[in-house]
């Protein structure tokens, strides 16, 4: 369904692969890699999202580098240059608002790693008023957040059981941070679910009833906030 391009960033230049809407344009959404890189699953959801009325950008944040094993995934990880990331994600929310298919705001939602990285994006980027994270897995430190970039935009979080729910001392912080800045925090938690639950290369960990409520619900708040 979408392309490779290339798009400026803070006098540079990213890379990611972009999806267009049916209907030729819409709201804009940025897709946030888990650990593995811009792998087929993501690129997947891009085109679902793509399907759903968005216009859909999955940066590469590994610039290339990708990977199916978990040891070469933490060091990639571990490996990602933060102030790099924050470049490349704020360009991509200018590269989609500036887009003649873009009708409407920009948001950004991420997987695991993603999800801490699209919470994140909306303290580095005014043009993000809405941040879906899918149980982010980076601890706070590593972004050192302007929580108080949040007033009047809006974060959803979805958290799994295996990593302690809405309970979890980093679901905690950030949902208090956000709402202390003025933003709005919506937090589900989904009993019996793995992490990464809404991966379905994974069948180890993906659940289909949690997915589908959690894709559910993220599709309303971006159509509803965009």
């Amino acid at each position: 369904m979408g392309e490779m391009v290339d798009y400026p960033s803070n006098g540079g230049t990213s890379e990611g692969y972009l999806a267009l809407p049916k209907s030729g344009s819409g709201p804009a959404v940025i897709v946030i890699q888990e650990w593995w890189g811009l792998v087929p699953h993501i690129i997947s959801l891009a085109d679902r999202f793509a399907e759903a009325g968005f216009v859909a950008l999955a940066p590469d944040l590994y610039h290339g580098a990708h990977t199916t094993e978990p040891d070469e995934a933490g060091k990639l990880m571990m490996g990602l240059a933060m102030d790099q990331a924050a470049k490349d994600i704020a360009g991509a929310a200018s590269y989609l608002a500036g887009r003649p298919e873009t009708t409407g705001g920009v948001g950004a939602v991420g997987f695991c790693m993603g999800g801490s990285l699209a919470l994140w994006s909306a303290t580095v980027s005014d043009e993000i008023t809405a941040a879906v994270g899918f149980y982010p897995a980076l601890p706070w430190e590593r972004m050192a957040p302007q929580w108080s970039n949040y007033q009047g935009k809006t974060a959803m979080i979805h958290c799994s059981e295996e990593d302690g729910t809405s309970a979890a001392p980093g679901i905690k912080i950030a949902r208090a941070a956000i709402e202390e800045a003025g933003g709005t925090c919506i937090v589900h938690d989904y009993p019996g679910t793995h992490h990464a639950f809404v991966n379905d290369d994974r069948p180890e960990v993906y659940n289909a009833t949690a997915a589908a409520s959690a894709w559910a619900r993220t599709v309303e708040l971006l159509r509803t906030t965009l």
